[in-house]
């Protein structure tokens, strides 16, 4: 699946400088949560993820790849650590 959400991602977000880094869909507290994480060469504040999940969400829920409900969780990746991770 990570694979087919970035191809649908594919440029989709080259304006704000981001790209798809992973992609995961986990269960967690009796909830499913479709967890992607963007990353960039600069920081990403609240403000691109916020216009970034706006591109995402219509995205991936017309592609209909989740047959369950999921919870659309978008953040970006943490920088200043040893290693970079999401």
């Amino acid at each position: 699946m990570e694979g087919q959400i970035k191809d649908l991602l594919f440029n989709k977000l080259d304006d704000l400088n981001l790209v798809v880094d992973s992609v995961i869909l986990e269960h967690e507290n009796n909830n499913l949560f479709l967890r992607i994480c963007l990353d960039s060469e600069e920081v990403i504040d609240l403000d691109k993820i916020v216009l970034a999940t706006k591109i995402i969400d219509p995205i991936i829920s017309e592609a209909d790849l989740v047959k369950e409900a999921y919870i659309l969780d978008v953040y970006g990746k943490s920088k200043g650590s040893e290693f970079d991770e999401c």
